[in-house]
């Protein structure tokens, strides 16, 4: 299906006008891709609430806990955690993205389809299947799953300077979009400490670096600003979640100041949601992707 929001951002990033994104992605889920998804233990789905806020969460298990039963279907045995933004969303069937990661080997495969939660299960029809290159990825090993109940959600309309000092010293975060009629998206994003700018409690930027020249996320955003954002504890297990709009700025001299970024996207904080222990992994500390742009 083409995607106009793709093609806007491609021609304007100077790419030939020619189908280049979703158009190219298959819904099958090839062998490969099977295998790799049994091997997961995080996945990342982005989804819109009934008010259309977009947000992005985290589901963890055991390897197995994500299956491909057939060539176009995939299921996770976990749903959303109480509290979090999704946790109710797929009663009803929904647009959802999906990324699985493996931070060890810096791999990573996106699934865009239909989901819906059946007996426990997220069971999700693909639209869209496809692999990611590794760059901007940090290196990972699990180290620890700690058996603990997520705590109580905290909500707020801002970010507090505990939050504000978490996402600046922030290596890694995921972005969940959606376009009318084309579907949902969840994406990584990925670079040095810093890397994310934070300016005061309701408003954040970041740099979109050289990636497969795809825009998936970009041409979501040029049709629908609504975007989430997680950003995870990777040693404490705790998760922060922030919906809001975002924006892409082409202004090359502010990109220019921004080592490596092609654009600056800002986004406005509209609501945040943490929750500690929603994820029971721990990490070992990262090891820094070789094309993280030097800050």
């Amino acid at each position: 299906m083409d995607h106009p929001g793709e093609r806007a951002v491609q021609r304007r990033a100077g790419f030939p006008d020619r189908p280049w994104g979703t158009a190219r992605v298959g819904a099958p889920v090839p062998p490969v891709a099977a295998d790799f998804l049994r091997r997961q233990r995080l996945v990342v789905i982005g989804a819109a609430t009934p008010d259309g806020a977009m947000w992005a969460g985290a589901l963890t298990g055991p390897p197995g806990f994500v299956t491909a039963p057939d060539e176009q279907t995939v299921a996770a045995r976990r749903t959303p955690v109480p509290g979090d933004p999704l946790a109710d969303v797929f009663a009803t069937e929904h647009d959802v993205g999906m990324l699985a990661i493996e931070p060890a080997s810096r791999r990573r495969m996106r699934v865009n389809g239909r989901a819906r939660q059946v007996d426990g299960l997220l069971v999700v029809h693909t639209e869209q299947v496809y692999a990611n290159c590794p760059k901007y990825i940090q290196a990972r090993d699990i180290e620890a799953h700690v058996a603990t109940d997520p705590g109580d959600a905290v909500q707020s309309d801002r970010l507090s300077p505990d939050q504000q000092a978490w996402i600046a010293a922030a290596d890694t975060f995921f972005v969940a979009t959606h376009a009318p009629g084309l579907g949902a998206d969840a994406s990584h994003r990925g670079g040095r400490p810093g890397f994310v700018t934070v300016a005061g409690e309701r408003n954040l930027s970041w740099p979109d670096y050289f990636g497969n020249s795809m825009y998936m996320t970009l041409g979501n955003l040029e049709l629908d600003p609504r975007a989430g954002l997680l950003f995870l504890d990777w040693e404490q297990g705790r998760s922060l979640q922030l919906t809001g709009r975002a924006s892409v700025d082409w202004d090359p001299e502010r990109a220019a100041r921004e080592p490596g970024a092609q654009r600056l996207v800002d986004f406005e904080v509209e609501r945040v949601v943490q929750i500690d222990g929603a994820v029971p992994l721990r990490w070992t500390p990262p090891q820094y992707s070789k094309f993280n742009p030097a800050r």
